[in-house]
């Protein structure tokens, strides 16, 4: 830098140099001419000549008092510059009231990767790369991004399916309408995705996801506690702090018990339920015991620091009307569990959400939209997987996935709370892992996560408009793009005894796009803004034009993709195969 900076100086100071030198000669000039002052000596050198005998020679006049005058000069010289250049008036010619302008593609060319299915699809023009590590620093940009779009926008069929079809990570897509999959799940299947359902809209058409099967210690046992409290507050519910802390240290204790005692099989919510089914409080008995509270004697009783029984232990304080208060609580928070359908879906795990990050596959939880009962479990599912895959990452991969896992969040505020959202989305994209939120507004977001909205906000480097008419969003869009300098043209006329004509030209700044613009834009347009670039006025993605769209059912009905076929475990026999009978008798 120093070098680049010190050459950079030396080109600016070559010209005052080269008129130095040739100030030398008007010394020398001088210095011959007769006289015995100044102004004889300037009469000498005007009427002998004394000029043309100094620049006889070409070459400056090495003479000491020659190159002090030329010194002189050329330094008195490139002091007037510097002078001049600090007093200089700073215009900004067409940019007086603004510099905003829509970006060109050689504003977003350094950051598209040459190779089109390694990029993320913005519209049919913007594209960024997957590379989190470009060999220029300065262009790396986070692939975390915001979608912004009202009913109908094309959020699904412009964002969410062309980037399922790039097919360079796994997957994990919410589906609120359960369409996606069998639209696009043959062309992953072929191209050797493993496939992973959560469905709570159809529990038939589900794989099981039992959230005790990522449990390892203390940690997991609270994570999962915060998320289930999170999630099942209800809709504008604000809950009693104390009854919260309260049922977080019944949940933990007895969550506790069923991991470090409970056999696997019983390590589920089935198993949760019954424990709180069984413990009966009596208000008029301080002393009667449950058949959970000789549990936690018997197992006080081998491990007096267990961390079930020190959680326990504190809910035990609380007198019998509270306890029992509490168990209310607690058993209306679970009340969904009281379905035997989603029991039986939770007892066991078969969604290995630890392994996204191993191998390509592509998760869908598909959820309802119109009824937010179960949604709670899909926001437990997020908030694991995030846990899991950061963790497997820093202990196992040294701090990288081999295989990015990319989650596209439709409805993100519907599925609820996910608990340290706006910590997770500054810190998942070292380790290899991306979130692309897809909301109708902007405000949506501001309801669930309240002042974090903005942190989480700020995260995504990548922001996409699809068009819609919520004030909020329309505003700070409008604010973000800024205001261009255009020319303003007005013409007068004033008529009387004498008619005359005025035309009178000005600048005059002018929003790039209005939020009257905004609110009407073309449906086959959207606005694309990458960090630290100029935002694009661009036309949606084409989905017909993707390579894999052949693939898709879109395409073709024929590769419709059939859920509970594929979820069929039984056992077909075709004629030509070979099998065995064995026999077993009960003795």
């Amino acid at each position: 830098m120093k070098k680049k900076n010190l050459k950079k100086l030396l080109i600016l100071n070559i010209p005052y140099v080269v008129i130095g030198l040739v100030a030398t000669n008007i010394g020398e000039a001088f210095r011959i001419a007769g006289g015995t002052n100044a102004s004889e000596k300037v009469q000498s050198v005007v009427l002998d000549g004394c000029f043309g005998t100094a620049f006889a020679n070409p070459l400056p006049s090495l003479h000491p008092i020659d190159l002090l005058v030329g010194l002189a000069i050329g330094g008195i010289l490139r002091l007037a510059v510097y002078i001049k250049g600090k007093n200089a008036k700073k215009f900004r010619h067409n940019q007086e009231y603004g510099s905003a302008r829509w970006g060109k593609h050689e504003d977003i060319e350094p950051y598209m990767d040459p190779v089109f299915q390694n990029n993320v699809i913005l519209s049919q023009t913007e594209r960024l790369t997957m590379n989190s590590r470009p060999t220029n620093p300065k262009y790396a940009r986070n692939k975390n991004t915001l979608v912004v779009g009202g009913s109908g926008s094309g959020k699904t069929r412009f964002f969410i399916k062309p980037n399922l079809l790039q097919m360079h990570s796994s997957y994990v897509l919410t589906d609120p309408k359960g369409t996606v999959l069998p639209e696009v799940g043959n062309a992953l299947l072929k191209n050797g995705y493993r496939i992973k359902i959560f469905n709570t809209i159809n529990f038939k058409k589900s794989m099981h996801y039992n959230p005790f099967a990522y449990v390892h210690d203390e940690k997991d046992i609270l994570k999962l506690v915060t998320t289930l409290i999170a999630n099942t507050k209800g809709e504008g519910k604000s809950n009693d702090e104390f009854w919260e802390k309260a049922e977080k240290l019944l949940y933990s204790a007895l969550i506790g018990y069923i991991h470090y005692e409970a056999p696997e099989e019983e390590q589920n919510f089935s198993t949760l339920l019954e424990m709180i089914n069984a413990m009966e409080v009596r208000e008029d008995d301080e002393e009667f015991k449950n058949p959970v509270d000789l549990m936690f004697d018997e197992l006080a009783e081998r491990d007096p620091d267990h961390f079930a029984v020190r959680q326990y232990a504190k809910y035990k304080l609380s007198a019998g009307k509270t306890a029992k208060s509490i168990l209310v609580s607690c058993g209306a928070r679970l009340a969904p569990f009281d379905i035997k359908e989603l029991r039986e879906i939770t007892a066991y795990d078969e969604l290995e959400l630890d392994t996204l990050g191993d191998k390509k596959t592509a998760l869908f939880l598909i959820m309802s939209d119109t009824d937010a009962t179960f949604n709670f479990l899909i926001s437990m599912v997020y908030t694991q997987l995030f846990n899991l895959l950061c963790e497997k990452a820093d202990d196992v991969y040294g701090g990288r996935l081999p295989v990015h896992v990319r989650c596209l969040i439709d409805e993100a505020a519907n599925i609820g709370q996910i608990p340290n959202l706006e910590k997770l989305m500054a810190t998942i994209r070292s380790r290899e892992i991306s979130a692309a939120l897809v909301l109708q507004a902007k405000s949506q977001l501001k309801a669930i996560y309240k002042d974090n909205a903005d942190t989480i906000i700020g995260n995504c480097d990548t922001q996409i408009f699809l068009g819609g008419s919520e004030q909020t969003t329309l505003k700070d869009l409008n604010t973000i793009l800024g205001k261009e300098t255009i020319d303003m043209y007005n013409t007068g006329e004033t008529r009387g005894t004498s008619q005359s004509y005025n035309m009178n030209y000005q600048k005059l700044g002018h929003d790039l796009m209005s939020i009257d613009e905004l609110a009407v834009m073309d449906g086959g347009k959207c606005i694309v803004q990458v960090r630290g670039v100029r935002p694009f006025l661009s036309d949606k993605y084409d989905l017909t034009q993707h390579p894999k769209y052949p693939l898709t059912a879109d395409a073709d009905k024929r590769n419709w993709f059939d859920i509970e076929k594929f979820l069929d475990h039984n056992l077909i026999l075709k004629p030509d195969d070979q099998y065995e009978v064995i026999e077993i008798n009960e003795d």
